[in-house]
């Protein structure tokens, strides 16, 4: 299939976004847990004051990994629709075939390992809430 060039501009902005969002998801998870390791093992667990500044980072960073996780389902759609035409047809005419097997595999590695830190992340915020209860919005 052609793909005429309008399309072509928007699925390259697309894939590239896509890749940027599951490089986020998981790069915001980590700073986060750097975060938390810092709080259990040098600060006091019973300071309210710190608990509230970490919540608050970890309420900021919430918003970021959420938003990421939307973009690589909303831009996963596109991507999944002209995959064949578009990145698998290139990489079979430029001999990038294992590269982009490679790819592929760390992006979905990345995406899980994002997930299974942010779910890691919300248990042991759990605890700290215990400490301070969470704000009403």
């Amino acid at each position: 299939m052609k793909i005429p060039p309008a399309l072509g501009t928007f699925l390259v902005v697309n894939n590239y976004l896509h890749n940027f969002a599951t490089v986020l998801l998981v790069a915001s998870g980590a700073a986060l847990w750097l975060t938390m390791r810092k709080y259990d093992s040098h600060l006091r667990r019973d300071d309210k004051a710190v608990a509230e500044h970490f919540l608050g980072r970890y309420r900021g960073m919430t918003k970021v990994a959420k938003l990421s996780l939307f973009w690589i389902l909303a831009g996963g759609v596109p991507r999944i629709l002209f995959y064949r035409d578009f990145e698998w047809a290139g990489a079979v005419k430029n001999g990038h075939v294992p590269a982009l097997i490679v790819k592929q595999v760390l992006a979905f590695a990345f995406v899980g390992a994002g997930v299974h830190i942010w779910v890691r992340l919300r248990k042991k915020v759990r605890e700290i809430e215990e400490i301070v209860p969470p704000r009403q919005a």
